[in-house]
Formats: C-alpha cells, sequence, structure tokens
C-alpha cells in the first residue's frame, strides 16, 4: 500500500439549536488545535432551532470553524434552506433525492483544506422509516467512484434512521471511502471502527447539543407526548450541553483510514 501523510478530519455529530451552535462557537476552535483537525464536518440539519438550517445560523457554524455542513431528513424545514443550500457551496444536502424533482443544491462535493489537500464528503438518506429516496448503496458506491476520481479521501455522512441499514451501508462502502458516518439517532454509539478494507465507521456520531433532554428536545414536553399521544410543539432544550465528534485519521495517498475516536465533550456556556 502507496503511504503518505496523514490527514485529521473532525466530524461534529448533529448540531440542536442555539445550544448546540453557542457550544462550537465557544469550544471548537479549542477542539480543532487539541485535535490537529485539519477538515471539520458538522451535520447542520437541526440547527435552526431544532429543526432545519437558516442563514444566519450556518453562518455561525462557519465562524466557528466548520468546513462543511451536511444534511439530512429536515435540511428543508426552514423555506430560506432552498435559496440558501443553492447558493453555498459549503452546504450539502442528501445526494440521493430522486433525480428531476428539482432540489437545490448538492450531495457531494469535493473541498479543500488550508493547506491546499483534497477532502470528498458525501450525503446520503436511509431509506428505512424516512422516506423514499434513491438507493443508498448502489447510489453511494456510485458517487464514492466519482469522488475518487478527484480525491482519495472520501467522508460519507450517512443520516438514516436504523442501525442495521447504516451497518449494512458500512460494510458495503467498506474499502470504497474514507469513513461512513452515521448521523440522525443523536445519540453516540460504541462501536467505531476500522473495517477491514480501511474504512472507519460508526453508527452513530451522536449530538452536539443539550443531553439532559430527549435527543435535544425538552424532555417534559416528550414525556408528555409519550403519555397523552397528542400533537405538540417540541422546544429545544438548554441543560447538559455537550459536542459529540470522531476524529479520523487518513493517509493522504491511499484515502484507507488509520483510526477512529470517539470524543464526547461538556461544554459550559
Amino acid at each position: 500500500m502507496e503511504t503518505g501523510q496523514i490527514m485529521r478530519i473532525l466530524f461534529i455529530g448533529d448540531v440542536v439549536g442555539k445550544p448546540g451552535r453557542e457550544a462550537l462557537r465557544a469550544r471548537l476552535g479549542g477542539l480543532r488545535e487539541v485535535q490537529h483537525a485539519d477538515f471539520v464536518i458538522a451535520n447542520g440539519e437541526n440547527v435552526a432551532g431544532g429543526s432545519g438550517i437558516t442563514r444566519s445560523t450556518f453562518s455561525v457554524l462557519r465562524e466557528a470553524g466548520i468546513d462543511v455542513v451536511t444534511g439530512g431528513n429536515h435540511t428543508f424545514k426552514q423555506r430560506e434552506a432552498l435559496a440558501l443550500v443553492a447558493s453555498e457551496p459549503s452546504i450539502l444536502r442528501p445526494d440521493n433525492f430522486p433525480p428531476g424533482v428539482g432540489v437545490p443544491g448538492q450531495g457531494a462535493g469535493v473541498f479543500e483544506t488550508s493547506d491546499g489537500h483534497r477532502v470528498g464528503v458525501l450525503n446520503l438518506l436511509g431509506r428505512v422509516n424516512l422516506g423514499s429516496y434513491e438507493d443508498p448503496f448502489s447510489w453511494g458506491l456510485r458517487e464514492a467512484a466519482a469522488l475518487r476520481q478527484e480525491t482519495p479521501i472520501v467522508i460519507v455522512d450517512f443520516h438514516a434512521e436504523v442501525t442495521s441499514e447504516k451497518v449494512a451501508l458500512g460494510w458495503h462502502l467498506d474499502g470504497h471511502v474514507s469513513a461512513v458516518i452515521g448521523t440522525h439517532t443523536h445519540v453516540q454509539t460504541a462501536d467505531e471502527r476500522i473495517l477491514p478494507q480501511g474504512t472507519a465507521f460508526i453508527t452513530d456520531v451522536g449530538m452536539t447539543g443539550p443531553h439532559d433532554s430527549v435527543l435535544g428536545v425538552k424532555r417534559e414536553i416528550v414525556i408528555q407526548r409519550f403519555l397523552d399521544q397528542m400533537p405538540c410543539r417540541f422546544e429545544v432544550a438548554k441543560e447538559g450541553v455537550r459536542i459529540n465528534a470522531v476524529c479520523i485519521e487518513v493517509d493522504e495517498a491511499s484515502g484507507r483510514a488509520l483510526s477512529i475516536a470517539r470524543i464526547s465533550e461538556p461544554v459550559e456556556l
């Protein structure tokens, strides 16, 4: 195997509302320095009030030091996201929307680090319990191959509900991408590993936001919803703010992952 220098990529778990934004504003610079991160990706589909993304919330992420913002099934929950995603190349929405439906923006791209190295990022949505999207397995394999024409380093954000679908895609893309990072379920899993062909994998990177909650929402609201089954308006919680992330070391020449480490860091705001 041809080897080269090591790139360190920091992937931040789903950023939820103002607490998540403020956590990154307060701590990401220091975390990036400690981790010697060359490139930072964050899932931002819940960054605006817990659902969607807006221009102002995107600006906070960029100012905090995020290089690329990925999305999910809530990407377009805010009306202004349509124009925002269309105009901002550093925001990715899921790539496997059905062709021809006119979804703005891009689901994959190649980006440069500050020292000129290139990183491919691909955003995919799962289909189980989420909707009728294109098959992420065949779609992901094809798009990964296209990105690898430009760079050996390809990071996949797989935004999916079901553990089995995430694990299966990790195995399916093993050796074709540098990492498959699961997002969406907001609970950091303890199964990070390097698969046999050199792909880093974790079922879910977790959540950046208020952890004294139910997936970022005020816990009393969710408990009441389970009790009475009535519709209600979710509100983002404030307590127990924490950054969940993973740091991935990738060989720049081959694109193979060398290590993946979980991060779960409390933040005082």
